[in-house]
Order: structure tokens, then C-alpha cells, then sequence
């Protein structure tokens, strides 16, 4: 594999998130299990067999690779990619590929979607991925995925399995539907994004941003730039249920040692140990 970029790998509720996200630098995500990216700031090698990317917003650290990803799927005589694009992008973006071509001399084939808030997109006949608002300088949307499962009505469960095989001969509808919120990813945002969607608070792992964390900065500034500071976080402990949440886009304004120093000073427990840092 050619490891061309920095990238880190966890593993959690038997997904394998992938990625490195550092703001003005690059943005991109990968989760195997689910099929499916998020951002294309850049684009390790590795990712290129993942052929379903959404794209949160159009900053160049979350979009700047798609021309790239586009291209190696085509030498590679891969299919041509779908890529899910926030509001307002399309012309834009198709625009850019165009340019590329002409650049390159050689065709960007792919799918773009233009995605709509409350829009849910289906992934496969267990998966569903919801597009909510989030609050940035430029349109943007963050991604909440779902489970979908089937279960029987509880009028129906004191029923032998050939009494529910006749009622479902007679078209009767035994089962219902629920959707288990198992992945979020906001982008960037600021904590409106968060607040205004309260599923991003219950999914098992949430991707999210942290820009800011040194206290002086201020944090109304953080917020009408689109951005989140650590103390948005501590504000909203309480609120967090995810049993895991990763936390990443720092400000190049800190190196490594400062960020993780204002972090354990913000937030000892880290979240009851939950909260990752990506840096």
C-alpha cells in the first residue's frame, strides 16, 4: 500500500474509522465496513477502491483531492465513482473537473450528486445516511448514518412463525421499521451544527470537529467563523452519549504537545475516557 499522506486508524463497534483532518490542510475520512468516505481534502492511496464519498462542504481542505480520486479510478479501470456534494456546489465542482480535463488530458468520469437537508440516502437495504445542516462560512451539510433493522410488532409476537407466514401472504404488515443512529459526521461546524441536530449527541461514534482550544481565544469570533472551541465541549458534557467520540480539524496554530495540554486541561476525563483527539 502507499501511504502518502498522514493517516490513523481506530477501531470501534466493529467499524474501522480511517483518517486525518487538520484545518487548511486536509480532510478525509474512510469507514471500510460501511463502503463509504467523507470529504476529499486529500486521498490516501488505500481509499481509492471506496467508490461512495460525501462531501460535507466545499473548502478546499475537504474538496481538493476529488480531481485526483477521480482520475486514479479511471487509470485504474475502476468504475466511476459517486460523490455526494453540499448545496450550491454542483456547477462549481463540475466546472473544476472540466478545467482538470483539459489540464490533464484525460476524462474525470464520475457520478455528483447535489445533496438536500433531510434528504436520506440509502446505502444498502441496512443503511441509511440522513443529511442534516450544519453551521459553517460556505453551504454544509453533516451525515448521520443509520442501521435499519426489522422487527415484529409486539401485537404480533405471541405468534407461531406459520401464523405471521399467513399474515404476511395476506399482506399484512408485521413488521416495523427502526433506525439505530450508529455513525455522525458534522465537518466543520459550529456547535449550532451540533445543537440544531440532536441525533449527532446519540450516534454510537461521532466524527467531529475541534478547531480551537486555547482559552483566549474568543469564542464568538470560533463560532461566526464556523468553528467549535474545546469549551463547547465542556458546556456540553452532559449531552454527549456517543460511546465514542473523535474530535479532530485542530488549528495548525498548535503543535501536537499544545493541543493535547489545553485538551487534559479542559477536559481531565476526557469525556469519561470517550473523547479521542486526532492530531
Amino acid at each position: 500500500m502507499v501511504e502518502n499522506i498522514p493517516l490513523k486508524t481506530h477501531v470501534s463497534n466493529g467499524l474501522t474509522i480511517e483518517g486525518y483532518s487538520r484545518a487548511a490542510v486536509q480532510t478525509c475520512w474512510r469507514i471500510n465496513e460501511l463502503k463509504v468516505g467523507f470529504d476529499l481534502g486529500a486521498q490516501p492511496w488505500d481509499f481509492m477502491g471506496t467508490s461512495t464519498w460525501f462531501v460535507s462542504h466545499a473548502h478546499l481542505d475537504h474538496i481538493a483531492a476529488l480531481p485526483v480520486y477521480v482520475s486514479r479510478r479511471r487509470m485504474m479501470k475502476m468504475d466511476p465513482p459517486t460523490i455526494y456534494l453540499p448545496p450550491g456546489s454542483l456547477d462549481a465542482t463540475e466546472q473544476l473537473l472540466r478545467t482538470f480535463q483539459r489540464l490533464d488530458r484525460g476524462a474525470m468520469p464520475c457520478e455528483l450528486r447535489v445533496l438536500q437537508v433531510g434528504e436520506v440516502i440509502e446505502l444498502s437495504r441496512e443503511l441509511l445516511v440522513e443529511i442534516v445542516e450544519t453551521k459553517h462560512t460556505v453551504p454544509s451539510v453533516g451525515f448521520i448514518v443509520y442501521e435499519r433493522r426489522k422487527k415484529l410488532k409486539p401485537e404480533f409476537r405471541e405468534l407461531e412463525g406459520t401464523q405471521i407466514r399467513d399474515l404476511r401472504l395476506q399482506g399484512v404488515e408485521v413488521s416495523a421499521e427502526t433506525r439505530i443512529p450508529i455513525l455522525g459526521y458534522t465537518g466543520d461546524t459550529s456547535p449550532a451544527g451540533l445543537d440544531h441536530n440532536p441525533a449527532f449527541y446519540k450516534v454510537r461514534t461521532l466524527i467531529t470537529e475541534m478547531t480551537f482550544l486555547a482559552p483566549d481565544h474568543r469564542r464568538d469570533l470560533i463560532h461566526k467563523h464556523g468553528h467549535m472551541h474545546l469549551m463547547d465541549y465542556v458546556r456540553r458534557a452532559d449531552r454527549f452519549e456517543n460511546e465514542l467520540i473523535i474530535a479532530a480539524h485542530v488549528s495548525t496554530r498548535y503543535s501536537d504537545r499544545q493541543a493535547q495540554h489545553w485538551l487534559r486541561k479542559g477536559l481531565p476525563g476526557m469525556l469519561d475516557g470517550r473523547l479521542m483527539l486526532w492530531i
